[in-house]
């Protein structure tokens, strides 16, 4: 009999204005079995001919891989079109868009296990680019894995130099340092993924050497699994809506642009009063209350790094008076997302 999968393919071609020759070329079987089923859809469907079949049988296979891989994400049919035509296949768009849909609706994503680990044993990091331009703006993300505890900074680059200082002002704002730092794989961290074999890097020599000072172990990411610093990657869908957009737009009522000393002010008092403040949806307690537990589980500040370093800053710069604004236009901002 016609299959339901190739009954719902006549269907679909035949709303998609295609008649019952093309319909019959494109699926394999008789006109008369086209004409009866779009006739009578609820009637004794025709057995298929044995040995045919439609045009995309013989690459369902290929199709179904590819939609499962790329789960949760989604793979458009017109790109999965081309690929398949590659490989030969010489049918219709529209099949496979229809087996495409069928697909989703059948294949479900595998469950993210929540990975919880224990206080003081990892530190997830990670840089959001808040803007770009002559007037570039990056967000250094550091979050506690246990206590959940994050610290921010807003900065005009990604160097490496100014990611061991940011590692600097994390460290000091939580009160230690934890044994592994988690990364995806930017380049000021690693070089070459699995350069010594599977799961030996090499890392880049500048940051591996102030990791060896600070006294902690740099963990990559799987390639493609952001999952696995979920932490960080939720925390920074957070802090753009609860705290950036807020304060751009404030701002841009005023008719002016934020820049870094802003942006460092008003974020520093929103961690404090706000982000490490209110009870997290996942613990159910408040990261700040956590991090005076977790603080007694991390490693000891480490001495003054001798190299690239602003550990000489003991806390994050205020900003200086005169430069771009009054002091107390930077306390007025500081909170508006508190």
């Amino acid at each position: 009999m016609v299959g339901d999968e190739i009954a719902m393919e006549i269907r679909v071609l035949a709303k998609h204005g295609k008649g019952v020759r093309e319909i019959a070329r494109e699926i394999g079987c008789s006109r008369n079995t086209v004409r009866r089923y779009l006739r009578e859809p609820s009637a004794e469907r025709y057995r298929q001919r044995p040995g045919r079949s439609t045009k995309l049988a013989s690459y369902q296979d290929y199709i179904a891989g590819r939609v499962r891989a790329a789960l949760p994400e989604a793979i458009p049919a017109k790109v999965l079109l081309g690929e398949i035509r590659e490989r030969g296949y010489s049918g219709g768009y529209t099949m496979v868009k229809a087996y495409v849909a069928s697909l989703r609706t059948m294949i479900v994503p595998e469950p993210v296990v929540r990975f919880e680990t224990a206080p003081g044993q990892q530190m997830q990091v990670d840089w959001a680019v808040i803007r770009r331009g002559p007037k570039r703006l990056s967000l250094f993300v550091a979050t506690l894995g246990w206590s959940r505890a994050s610290y921010l900074e807003f900065v005009d680059d990604e160097r490496v130099e100014t990611l061991i200082a940011c590692h600097e002002h994390a460290f000091l704002a939580f009160g230690g340092v934890p044994r592994d730092v988690r990364f995806d794989n930017m380049k000021t961290v690693v070089l070459e993924r699995d350069a010594y074999g599977d799961g030996r890097h090499r890392f880049n020599p500048a940051f591996l050497d102030y990791a060896r000072h600070a006294g902690f172990r740099p963990r990559l990411c799987s390639p493609y699994r952001p999952q696995t610093k979920g932490k960080v990657e939720r925390f920074i869908r957070y802090v753009r809506g609860s705290f950036w957009v807020p304060l751009v737009s404030r701002l841009r009522q005023d008719g002016l642009e934020v820049d870094r000393e802003t942006a460092n002010v008003a974020v520093w008092r929103w961690l404090r009063e706000v982000a490490n403040a209110r009870v997290h949806a996942t613990t159910g307690a408040v990261p700040q209350e956590r991090l005076e537990i977790e603080r007694a589980k991390l490693s000891q500040l480490p001495p003054l790094y001798p190299g690239q370093s602003v550990r000489a800053a003991v806390a994050p710069p205020r900003p200086i008076v005169g430069i771009q604004h009054p002091l107390a236009m930077y306390d007025s901002f500081a909170g508006v997302a508190a």
